[in-house]
């Protein structure tokens, strides 16, 4: 064995074994427990980051960890390759989407092989590959059948010079984040999935998910936002009804204005009497949708000179524009109550409007000042007339129920969640499967005529989608009745596809059919991986998809990921790594440098997965150390002799030799609890380093000290080989096995070993520590306090004094009293 470690080389024949014997393609088999194990799969930008190489290295420790275990696992990769960014980049280099995209995963799949990841490769998938789209395409024109899928105008962010709608990230100070322009809030038709349909059953079904971090599914149950509530009927011009939905129905009586978007029809009717109010209207719909961005704007508005009837005091209340109220959220009116709002509160001082307090603090002798701020707290209801002295949950009732008595008003759950719009007018997508027939409507291309298949090899300018721009591809036959009509030149948002590619790497060769025979058996996923940024959307969407996907009878069960693990961000100097900052680490010249196994060993030992991991040059060095120690270590012990058969009898062992065969089983307990259990893969690299600590200084050349180094060395190799698969691979078969590593057991440790025959107690003389002692376990309380006071050290404080009392806490320390 050569006594100097080469990366290079030991990782190049690991991988070719690997390769030849295809250790990591699994097929279904029952007669053993499945594990499925996936990373969220990444978007082929050309190059890894080191979130990717963190992300994917605590995935494949966990797989090869549940391998070792005798699990039957799948870890499968794949790319989310639809997009924006591979639109920016062919504007950039001048090249077709496609080609930068393909270019791009043959180069992240040879990092990703060469960072030694266990995964299936024979189940890879493209998003951007028609054998893959198809099955979306499919599975829409089945929802449109169902009802889950329906058409109409929305409120969007448009940009004038790209022509295309902006994701409310891709407005950047009211400008489209590529070309600048002003961007405009446009009504236009889109496709939506009717995700609402199943917001109770997402709401509730996280209760269930008792694998995720709480707060993923803290800010899931947000975003859903369930509320009860009451939709309340104002009349205005006597018969036209304006609905709002108010969850505080207690502070009716103190509404003072309603609030309508700049698209609400009120706002538009009132333009044809108050032509002033076009521009103003006009700079709203210059405004994201955002409801977060719309949050942080200026609050302004103009009254449109309507007035709203109050449906229990008859009063008028004029109605105003504000362009913090968006029409795609609730009924796009909202009843404002300044003085126990916040944001009504600022409005109506800047406008000059009545605050009139209906609520005051349930405490007597609490007084709240008005002139400062509004009362948002619940509280007992004042200036109500018949509903005066109530509190919050009677007012609720009391004020509910005469609503609907009156037929004004009724109880209803809301949800702040809104269908999903899945309408891009991009061209690197998806096409949606529908035909455009003037006679027809919006006909569902049939299932004999999929896929519908993108044009490629495009060259691209970034000016309105390439699609609309090619006859080819938009002009076609209306299936219904036989006349010209039009392909949908929209594609899907790109998270249409990352919500079910779990499900296809269960049968990625079906050509046939969306899924089949193969998920039942693999799915659900028993371990997801993936950054807390996709904690919101796309872990609802897919858990929507599933749900669907399950009404179909495709799948089985109600939820995809069973367990779910958030990693932390790398940071260097305390930022995001991100090329903006100028601060990025290439994980290619670190590999090259160090190789691959360094490269897997710092990113798991510098910090818990779900904590932020700071990069470290010196990190990095200490890792490649180590390495190396390990592998002169085996080299040495190696040189020294025949390796020894592991048959150890405890009873003849010396007192080292036992202890340091206690310490390998003690390392083997914790190892496999910090990994299998905990997913504490620092501590568990901590515990590995300190054993071969001990075996450092372990020096006993007889046969049984170097049968006890063989087992220790052994074990160090076993429970480093998920996170150092290459190297152990190789000092495996150099430590005489013929069997390689990754076809052996995970190991187990030994009770007996665990049972020490001896302890260590500290002695202490009044308290203070004076030395220490080993005892057998078995040693009497007599023996203990004999050889704890013929100590040289404790005789000297001892000596010529009464020892009042000896206090032993067992296994721990002798506290000897003296005066």
């Amino acid at each position: 064995m050569d006594e100097h470690y080469q990366p290079e080389q030991i990782e190049a024949e690991a991988q070719a074994y690997w390769e030849q014997q295809q250790s990591f393609c699994v097929t279904e088999d029952p007669s053993k427990e499945k594990f499925y194990c996936l990373s969220m799969f990444p978007y082929p930008s050309g190059r890894l980051h080191m979130g990717h190489v963190r992300n994917y290295t605590i995935g494949d420790v966990i797989a090869r960890y549940q391998h070792m275990k005798g699990k039957n696992v799948l870890q499968p990769m794949g790319w989310d390759a639809f997009g924006l960014p591979a639109e920016n980049a062919a504007i950039q280099n001048r090249v077709p989407p496609d080609e930068w995209t393909y270019k791009n995963i043959d180069y992240m799949r040879r990092q990703l092989k060469r960072l030694g990841f266990a995964y299936d490769w024979s189940r890879e998938l493209a998003t951007c590959r028609a054998d893959y789209y198809r099955w979306e395409q499919w599975l829409f024109t089945k929802l449109l059948a169902k009802g889950l899928v329906y058409k109409k105008t929305a409120s969007v962010n448009w940009d004038p010079v790209d022509q295309t709608v902006l994701a409310n990230e891709q407005v950047v100070d009211g400008r489209g984040w590529r070309s600048g322009a002003i961007v405009e809030r446009r009504e236009i038709p889109q496709w939506f999935l009717k995700i609402t349909a199943y917001g109770e059953e997402l709401l509730n079904g996280l209760d269930q998910l008792t694998g995720w971090p709480e707060q993923v599914r803290t800010m899931q149950r947000n975003w859903i936002g369930r509320s009860e509530g009451v939709e309340i009927q104002f009349q205005v011009d006597g018969n036209q009804p304006l609905s709002v939905f108010t969850t505080r129905p207690d502070t009716l009586m103190g509404v003072t204005f309603i609030s309508v978007a700049a698209e609400h029809p009120l706002s538009l009717e009132a333009v044809k009497t108050k032509p002033e109010l076009a521009l103003f209207i006009e700079e709203c719909q210059r405004t994201t949708t955002s409801e977060a961005v719309v949050e942080t704007l200026v609050k302004k508005g103009m009254d449109t000179g309507r007035k709203a009837i109050h449906p229990l005091t008859g009063e008028a209340v004029p109605i105003w524009i504000a362009n913090f109220v968006l029409m795609g959220y609730g009924t796009g009116a909202v009843m404002a109550v300044p003085a126990h709002d916040q944001r009504d509160y600022e409005f109506a001082k800047t406008y000059g409007l009545p605050i009139k307090q209906v609520i005051t603090p349930q405490d007597d002798d609490k007084v709240w000042d008005l002139s400062q701020s509004a009362f948002v707290e619940k509280g007992v209801l004042i200036n109500s007339g018949q509903f005066t002295g109530l509190n919050f949950d009677q007012a609720f009732v009391a004020i509910a129920q005469h609503l609907e008595q009156i037929g004004r008003g009724q109880r209803m759950i809301n949800y702040r969640l809104r269908d999903w719009g899945v309408s891009r007018q991009r061209y690197w997508g998806t096409p949606i499967p529908i035909i455009n027939c003037t006679q027809c409507g919006a006909v569902p291309v049939s299932e004999k005529e999929l896929p519908v298949v993108l044009p490629e090899g495009v060259q691209f300018d970034g000016v309105c989608s390439p699609l609309k721009q090619m006859p080819e591809f938009y002009q076609t036959i209306c299936p219904q009745c036989g006349n010209q009509a039009e392909r949908e030149t929209d594609t899907f948002d790109t998270f249409f596809e990352s919500s079910w590619y779990y499900v296809r790497y269960c049968c990625p060769d079906n050509n046939t059919a969306m899924t089949d025979k193969r998920g039942h058996y693999w799915l659900s996923v028993d371990q997801y991986i993936g950054g807390i940024e996709h904690a919101v959307l796309h872990l609802l969407y897919a858990r929507f998809f599933y749900k669907v996907l399950r009404d179909m009878g495709l799948v089985n069960g109600h939820e995809p990921f069973t367990n779910l693990l958030t990693q932390g961000m790398v940071l260097k100097d305390g930022a995001k790594m991100s090329k903006s900052k100028g601060n990025t680490v290439d994980p290619q010249a670190l590999i090259d440098r160090y190789g691959a196994d360094t490269a897997r060993l710092f990113i798991m030992f510098a910090a818990p997965p779900e904590q932020s991991l700071e990069w470290s040059e010196s990190g990095v060095e200490g890792s490649y150390r180590f390495l190396k120690r390990l592998w002169r270590t085996v080299a040495a012990h190696v040189a020294q002799g025949k390796v020894a058969k592991l048959d150890f009898d405890l009873k003849t062992l010396t007192t080292e030799q036992k202890n340091l065969h206690r310490k390998v089983h003690e390392t083997i307990a914790k190892v496999g609890d910090d990994i299998g259990r905990r997913y504490t893969f620092n501590t568990a690299i901590a515990a590995v380093m300190e054993l071969m600590n001990t075996l450092a200084k372990f020096d006993d050349n007889s046969p049984q000290g170097y049968s006890g180094r063989q087992e220790a060395l052994e074990a160090v190799v076993l429970l480093l080989s998920p996170i150092t698969p290459h190297i152990c691979h190789r000092l495996w078969l150099a430590l005489g096995h013929k069997e390689a590593i990754i076809d052996v057991s995970w190991p187990e440790a030994n009770p007996e070993a665990l049972i020490k025959a001896e302890i260590e107690l500290i002695i202490q003389v009044n308290g203070k520590r004076r030395g220490q002692i080993v005892v057998g376990v078995d040693a009497t309380r007599e023996m203990i306090e004999a050889q704890a006071q013929n100590m040289l050290n404790v005789q000297r404080f001892i000596q010529g004094k009464e020892i009042a009392e000896v206090v032993i806490v067992p296994n721990r320390l002798v506290n000897l009293v003296v005066r």
